[in-house]
């Protein structure tokens, strides 16, 4: 073995097939096995080309990220090379937050079989992955070599079953012939240019997966050749797959079935798959999903623990987590990584906290583009990679503008969340990476090159502009529920009754005509458009003129039956709903319209959700729904703590982080608040956030803090 900086360096066992199999492993999850149906909501059959529009976005990223890996092939893959670029202050935010969202993704790759795992068999997912999160442990402390082969072998049975099932629908597609090809591609874009390109920002995490694999780049033979390779033939896999795949689906399913289907591949696969002796077309879906989930899982644990080893050989982090196992396997790292994705298994909501950090990985790698940029014009003349990416600058530059676009797509609670991580990251450096590091990154070789040259009045007219600028306001999850109406359905109810009661509240609520709004629903319901799973239903429609989404939440204890979709030719097609969620939206937000209902689609996927729904009081439903504590109610009267709130601007508050005024109370009105608005006496204010912020608030001023939330927006019944 041989010596880098006083420690021993990690064994290259890794071949071009590894990088290959650790890169397709870690995409292939939910981007496939769920997103397809809400991407056909949304784009109808163009989302086709949203996914292959999508694998475009990933391109630079790719190809800056494989210039670096080859010009520094070390362990943990970006923070390294962000580190050598911007300095150990930008690598540490960088190292530290790329390992805690490679931590997040993993664990919620492994929650994510439940979905196709309980088509045979009703198992507790969590304690599961938590098995699975330890088997994976064992097998990468016992070497790269070992992890290497189980992924090869998850890959190999995922990417077979995957091709089968391309060659059995193009063929049915064959079959069907192109008079009836044709049938279900028209209209090809039915809700515009919109809707296509907000699928895209939908889809693009499905290749997001695509460069863990330089984190690893250290124990890669021949890593000129083989990491650049890997990843090329892995993206073609990934975006064959993706593309036929989606095509494939929306050529064999109805449009609305597919539209509501949560579960497509499975589906897609029964209905070309019925020459095989049932149910053995279904078993091999369920097995391409569950190897897909298990490979994107153990890809993270490889790809995450190598973040402590860099780190910790730049002291960043303590020394301990340098030091290689017998097995010549950071086993530190692992053991840390291991142990964090199990405290987040179990104590907390893994799915919603994974999406957030989505926005940290885009912002990763408009910084890698970034990267590539200050290297080459460093001029180190010891910068040489064995690949250089094509059409530089322009590639780099696309690079850099394309994720932060995606991200302000995403919304407010993801950007915020990503500069709670950066601020991890800063505080972590100052207060010890700082004094044990004597390092600074090739940016200081271009200001260099630029003779150093400032301008100190640039600080202050930002930091005016930002003053000025303010904080844009856009509805979250969480915020849409603190507003939402709630209904509980009495034991008499049908749907038509229901739909006619939830349209006269949203018609007073919104100022839209209440006849259209029931009729909208009924044949939006006919057509197929509402999805409908486990119980739980989501009608959903985007009109013109509408402020923001408003949402109402309608529980049943009976159940109500659902009339079966016009194109269902299943005759008992009636399955009893205990849980509706009517969402309107902007029709010019489409895409804040699709993360709205694909949050809801991932917090009702919970394994709890519907024992948390039937078991709560009425005024518990949004609890149930959001599966934590969220909310607080404060009264603004005199003589009380809340009270010192009085006169004051929603900007002047002291919040703690994570929390906002969603909706203030007053006189009988609902008021959406601004950072100028003013709080008045008798003022009542639904606070939301994590719940360590609203135990503080809780504390500092009183108010109505319970699983009911008492003081909520006005309940029906």
């Amino acid at each position: 073995m041989s010596i880098l900086g006083g420690h021993t360096r990690l064994r290259k066992e890794l071949t071009l097939l590894d990088v290959y199999a650790i890169s397709t492993g870690a995409m292939f999850s939910s981007g496939f096995f769920l997103l397809p149906g809400l991407a056909t909501a949304q784009a109808g059959p163009s989302a086709v080309l949203a996914y292959l529009f999508a694998s475009f976005f990933i391109l630079p990223a790719m190809f800056s990220m494989a210039e670096l890996a080859t010009a520094m092939p070390r362990a943990g893959g970006a923070y390294y090379f962000i580190d050598r670029a911007l300095g150990p202050m930008a690598g540490t935010v960088g190292g530290l937050g790329t390992w805690l969202a490679l931590v997040l993704k993993s664990a919620f790759a492994l929650i994510g079989m439940g979905a196709y795992l309980a088509f045979f068999v009703d198992i507790p997912i969590r304690p599961l992955a938590v098995l699975l999160t330890l088997m994976f442990m064992v097998v990468n402390i016992a070497g790269a070599k070992e992890t290497g082969g189980l992924q090869r072998v998850l890959v190999f049975l995922l990417v077979s079953i995957l091709l089968f099932f391309i060659v059995q629908g193009l063929a049915e597609v064959v079959i069907r012939g192109p008079a009836e090809l044709n049938r279900q591609y028209t209209p090809f874009m039915p809700f515009g240019v919109g809707g296509l390109l907000s699928t895209v920002g939908l889809v693009f995490v499905s290749y997001a997966g695509l460069t863990k694999v330089a984190s690893v780049a250290e124990e890669v033979r021949n890593p000129d050749r083989n990491l650049p390779l890997g990843m090329i033939l892995s993206l073609i896999t990934a975006t064959t797959v993706y593309v036929v795949g989606v095509f494939i689906m929306v050529a064999v399913l109805e449009p609305m079935e597919l539209r509501s289907d949560l579960t497509p591949v499975a589906t897609a696969a029964e209905s070309f798959f019925d020459w095989l002796p049932e149910p053995t077309g279904l078993i091999l879906i369920v097995i391409a999903a569950v190897a897909a989930f298990a490979s994107t899982g153990n890809a993270g644990i490889m790809s995450a623990s190598r973040y402590p080893l860099a780190m910790a050989r730049d002291r960043l982090i303590p020394r301990r987590f340098a030091t290689l196992s017998r097995f010549g396997t950071p086993s530190a790292g692992i053991i840390v990584t291991s142990g964090a994705m199990i405290l987040f298994l179990v104590l907390v909501d893994i799915e919603g906290i994974a999406k957030l950090a989505s926005a940290f990985q885009l912002l990763l790698f408009s910084m890698l583009n970034l990267t590539v940029v200050i290297m080459r014009q460093s001029g180190i003349d010891s910068y040489d990679p064995g690949y250089r990416s094509p059409l530089y600058p322009g590639m780099q530059i696309f690079g850099m503008l394309g994720p932060l676009w995606l991200i302000a797509e995403m919304g407010r609670l993801p950007i915020l969340f990503t500069f709670g991580m950066i601020a991890i990251g800063l505080l972590w450096y100052f207060y010890y990476a700082q004094q044990r590091v004597v390092r600074s990154g090739a940016i200081f070789h271009v200001f260099e090159k630029l003779g150093r040259r400032r301008f100190s009045g640039l600080d202050r007219e930002l930091r005016d502009i930002l003053k000025e600028r303010g904080v844009p306001h856009e509805d979250p999850l969480e915020d849409v529920v603190a507003r939402a109406l709630v209904i509980d359905a009495a034991s008499d109810q049908d749907f038509d009754d229901l739909v006619s009661l939830v349209s006269g509240e949203l018609a007073g609520l919104v100022q839209v005509d209440e006849d259209e709004l029931r009729e909208r629903f009924v044949v939006g319901r006919r057509a197929g458009d509402t999805p409908v799973t486990h119980g739980v239903a989501l009608p959903h429609l985007r009109l013109p003129g509408l402020a923001h989404p408003e949402l109402v939440l309608v529980r049943s204890r009976t159940g109500v039956r659902m009339p079966a979709p016009d194109y269902s030719r299943v005759v008992d097609f009636s399955p009893r709903i205990h849980a509706f969620f009517f969402l309107i939206s902007p029709e010019d937000e489409p895409a804040q319209h699709l993360r709205i209902l694909a949050e809801i689609a991932s917090r009702i996927d919970a394994e709890d959700f519907m024992e948390r729904w039937r078991g709560a009081d009425t005024d518990g439903l949004r609890q149930a729904l959001l599966g934590e504590q969220h909310f607080l109610s404060l009264t603004l009267a005199e003589g009380t703590n809340a009270g010192t709130l009085i006169g004051q601007l929603v900007r002047e508050l002291d919040m703690p982080e994570g929390s906002l005024i969603a909706v203030i109370h007053r006189a009988g009105k609902i008021v959406v608040p601004r950072g100028g608005t003013r709080l008045a006496a008798d003022d009542r204010l639904t606070v939301i956030g994590d719940p360590a912020g609203i135990a503080e608030l809780e504390a500092r001023y009183g108010g109505s803090l319970s699983e009911g939330s008492r003081d909520l927006p006005e309940t029906l019944s």
